[in-house]
């Protein structure tokens, strides 16, 4: 698992690099989810087009993973930015390209058996202050 782990954070790290900063990049694996993870991705340039996004990632998840690495992943799940559970992932855990692991706990509603946080953070867009009225 930490080499699958390792592999991950390189696409993370490529992903930030060529399209920006993501508020959420993790993996997910579900109590129900016979040992099969899901990846959860967040980002501002994500919203913009939604399907070219998914596209993008999953090129480089296939390009980056062994058939057998892909055979562990269950989905992709893109998150919409202003959804409240991923604003409560980032107030929890602050990380950018590393790894933060949290187990048994609940997010988006799902009981998590394990999860691999590898950024969870608030986009710039989120961090910029209102303009005073």
């Amino acid at each position: 698992m930490k080499k699958l782990v390792h592999k991950f954070i390189e696409i993370e790290q490529k992903i930030s690099n060529e399209k920006g900063n993501l508020s959420l990049f993790a993996l997910f694996l579900r109590e129900d989810s016979l040992d099969k993870w899901d990846l959860l991705i967040a980002a501002p340039w994500i919203e913009a087009n939604r399907k070219t996004a998914f596209a993008y990632i999953a090129q480089q998840i296939q390009a980056s993973l062994e058939p057998e690495e892909l055979a562990q992943l269950s989905r992709i799940v893109l998150i919409d930015q202003a959804n409240p559970a991923l604003d409560a992932i980032n107030n929890a855990v602050r990380i950018e390209h590393g790894v933060t692991e949290i187990q048994d706990s609940n997010f988006f509603g799902l009981q998590i058996k394990h999860a691999l946080i590898i950024t969870s953070q608030k986009s710039s867009a989120d961090l910029v202050p209102s303009p005073a009225s």
